[in-house]
Protein backbone atom coordinates (compact mmCIF):
# COMPACT_ATOMS: atom_id res chain seq x y z
CA UNK A 1 0.00 0.00 0.00
CA UNK A 2 2.67 2.53 0.97
CA UNK A 3 5.00 1.59 -1.89
CA UNK A 4 2.45 3.12 -4.31
CA UNK A 5 2.96 6.63 -2.89
CA UNK A 6 4.86 8.83 -5.34
CA UNK A 7 7.29 10.09 -2.69
CA UNK A 8 8.23 6.50 -1.84
CA UNK A 9 8.69 5.67 -5.52
CA UNK A 10 10.87 8.75 -5.96
CA UNK A 11 13.04 7.85 -2.96
CA UNK A 12 13.42 4.29 -4.25
CA UNK A 13 14.30 5.53 -7.74
CA UNK A 14 16.86 7.94 -6.29
CA UNK A 15 18.48 5.14 -4.29
CA UNK A 16 18.57 2.87 -7.38
CA UNK A 17 20.15 5.63 -9.45
CA UNK A 18 22.76 6.24 -6.74
CA UNK A 19 23.56 2.52 -6.64
CA UNK A 20 23.96 2.41 -10.43
CA UNK A 21 26.22 5.46 -10.38
CA UNK A 22 28.33 4.02 -7.54
CA UNK A 23 28.76 0.85 -9.60
CA UNK A 24 29.92 2.87 -12.63
CA UNK A 25 32.33 4.91 -10.49
CA UNK A 26 33.76 1.69 -9.02
CA UNK A 27 34.25 0.29 -12.53
CA UNK A 28 36.03 3.49 -13.56
CA UNK A 29 38.38 3.26 -10.58
CA UNK A 30 39.02 -0.44 -11.22
CA UNK A 31 39.97 0.35 -14.82
CA UNK A 32 42.12 3.39 -14.02
CA UNK A 33 45.21 1.61 -15.39
CA UNK A 34 43.55 -0.07 -18.38
CA UNK A 35 44.93 1.34 -21.65
CA UNK A 36 42.25 2.94 -23.80
CA UNK A 37 39.51 2.79 -21.14
CA UNK A 38 37.17 5.79 -21.21
CA UNK A 39 35.51 6.97 -18.00
CA UNK A 40 31.75 6.47 -17.88
CA UNK A 41 29.02 8.17 -15.90
CA UNK A 42 25.25 8.11 -15.45
CA UNK A 43 22.86 10.91 -16.33
CA UNK A 44 21.76 12.92 -13.29
CA UNK A 45 18.69 11.85 -11.36
CA UNK A 46 16.92 15.16 -12.01
CA UNK A 47 17.24 14.78 -15.79
CA UNK A 48 16.12 11.17 -15.94
CA UNK A 49 13.31 11.46 -13.40
CA UNK A 50 11.81 14.50 -15.16
CA UNK A 51 12.02 12.87 -18.58
CA UNK A 52 10.38 9.73 -17.20
CA UNK A 53 7.47 11.80 -15.85
CA UNK A 54 6.85 13.61 -19.14
CA UNK A 55 3.76 11.54 -19.91
CA UNK A 56 0.61 13.62 -19.44
CA UNK A 57 -1.39 10.93 -17.60
CA UNK A 58 -0.47 8.73 -14.66
CA UNK A 59 -2.23 5.66 -13.40
CA UNK A 60 -3.39 5.69 -9.81
CA UNK A 61 -5.09 2.29 -10.00
CA UNK A 62 -4.26 -0.79 -12.07
CA UNK A 63 -7.35 -0.39 -14.27
CA UNK A 64 -6.59 3.20 -15.32
CA UNK A 65 -5.26 4.08 -18.74
CA UNK A 66 -2.13 6.12 -19.15
CA UNK A 67 1.02 4.16 -18.44
CA UNK A 68 3.18 2.85 -15.66
CA UNK A 69 4.49 4.97 -12.81
CA UNK A 70 7.70 2.96 -12.49
CA UNK A 71 10.94 4.85 -12.83
CA UNK A 72 13.52 3.34 -15.14
CA UNK A 73 17.16 3.82 -14.22
CA UNK A 74 19.18 5.87 -16.67
CA UNK A 75 21.53 4.19 -19.10
CA UNK A 76 25.26 4.50 -18.65
CA UNK A 77 26.90 7.02 -20.95
CA UNK A 78 30.50 7.92 -21.63
CA UNK A 79 31.92 10.89 -19.83
CA UNK A 80 32.57 14.00 -21.88
CA UNK A 81 36.11 14.68 -20.63
CA UNK A 82 38.78 14.68 -23.32
CA UNK A 83 41.76 14.53 -20.95
CA UNK A 84 43.56 11.25 -21.40
CA UNK A 85 46.84 9.79 -20.26
CA UNK A 86 49.52 8.79 -22.76
CA UNK A 87 48.11 5.24 -22.91
CA UNK A 88 44.65 6.56 -23.86
CA UNK A 89 43.04 6.05 -20.47
CA UNK A 90 40.45 8.72 -19.66
CA UNK A 91 39.94 8.03 -15.93
CA UNK A 92 40.84 10.72 -13.40
CA UNK A 93 40.98 9.24 -9.91
CA UNK A 94 40.38 12.66 -8.38
CA UNK A 95 37.18 13.11 -10.39
CA UNK A 96 36.03 9.61 -9.48
CA UNK A 97 36.59 10.31 -5.77
CA UNK A 98 34.47 13.46 -6.04
CA UNK A 99 31.75 11.50 -7.86
CA UNK A 100 31.85 8.84 -5.15
CA UNK A 101 31.24 11.45 -2.44
CA UNK A 102 28.39 12.90 -4.50
CA UNK A 103 26.86 9.42 -4.83
CA UNK A 104 27.02 8.90 -1.06
CA UNK A 105 25.29 12.26 -0.55
CA UNK A 106 22.58 11.31 -3.05
CA UNK A 107 22.01 7.93 -1.41
CA UNK A 108 21.83 9.52 2.05
CA UNK A 109 19.29 12.00 0.69
CA UNK A 110 17.15 9.16 -0.69
CA UNK A 111 17.23 7.39 2.68
CA UNK A 112 16.35 10.63 4.50
CA UNK A 113 13.37 11.23 2.20
CA UNK A 114 12.18 7.68 2.75
CA UNK A 115 12.61 7.85 6.54
CA UNK A 116 10.91 11.25 6.80
CA UNK A 117 7.99 10.02 4.72
CA UNK A 118 7.59 6.99 6.96
CA UNK A 119 7.70 9.21 10.05
CA UNK A 120 4.95 11.43 8.60
CA UNK A 121 2.83 8.37 7.77
CA UNK A 122 3.29 6.96 11.28
CA UNK A 123 2.38 10.31 12.83
CA UNK A 124 -0.75 10.60 10.71
CA UNK A 125 -1.81 7.10 11.79
CA UNK A 126 -1.14 7.94 15.44
CA UNK A 127 1.65 5.38 15.76
CA UNK A 128 4.54 7.77 16.31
Amino acid sequence: MFEKLEIMQMAQAMARQAALRQNVVAQNIANADTPGYRARDVASFAETYRSDLSTPMKTTRPGHLGGANDYTVAAVETSGSDATSPDGNGVSLEDEMVKSVDVKRQHDLALTIYKSSLDILRSSLGKA
